[in-house]
């Protein structure tokens, strides 16, 4: 299997997963709570300037692309920008259920998988509202130009400094559901 094939495999398997959700198990630790999975997912979001994107193309086969994400907010929504005529658009349009990935391999801090909905945004106020620099070269005009909401259903991490560790028997990663059927927070 190729690095390309092993990424693909792995953010196909954080998406996705590989059967039920189960807490966290065979540590001697209590399960993290929310407020430190979370402050140990910004941290490992904000000291990286990229993230990757998965999706699904028509064939349900995982679609994976660099992208450079804005901080996540409160909620830990997470906005990107592409073209509007792009794959992944199309791909969203189909199956909204896009996975981001954030992680630092060279320096082995962990990593961050956050699965959601992802809603396209062509409202023209919230592009100027979140617009950077190089828009005017890449979107002359802002033409073409739509932005990615990934609404965040579920939160992945592995942060060593924290002391998130995967599960030693099973190799899960500790995680939380961040929002209730129907868009609810929880």
């Amino acid at each position: 299997m190729n690095k390309r094939q092993r990424m693909t495999f792995l953010l196909f398997a954080l998406v996705w997963g590989f059967g039920p959700a189960v807490p966290i198990r065979g540590q001697d630790k209590p399960a993290p709570d929310r407020a430190k999975m979370i402050a140990a997912a910004r941290e490992i979001m904000a000291a990286q300037t990229y993230c990757a994107l998965a999706t699904l193309d028509e064939t349900g086969r995982p679609q994976v692309r660099t992208m450079n994400p804005f901080p996540p907010e409160e909620d830990m929504t997470v906005w990107v920008a592409t073209n509007v005529n792009s794959r992944k658009v199309r791909e969203i349009r189909k199956d909204p259920r896009v996975c981001l990935y954030y992680s630092d391999h060279a320096k082995a801090i962990g990593y961050v998988a956050l699965s959601g909905k992802a809603v396209l945004i062509d409202d023209m106020q919230e592009i100027l509202k979140r617009k950077r620099a190089y828009w005017d070269q890449a979107f002359p005009g802002l033409k073409n130009l739509v932005l990615i909401k990934v609404i965040p259903e579920r939160l992945e991490v592995i942060n060593y400094k924290a002391g998130l560790n995967n599960d030693p028997a099973t190799f899960r990663a500790p995680f939380i559901e961040l929002w209730e059927e129907g868009g609810t927070p929880r």
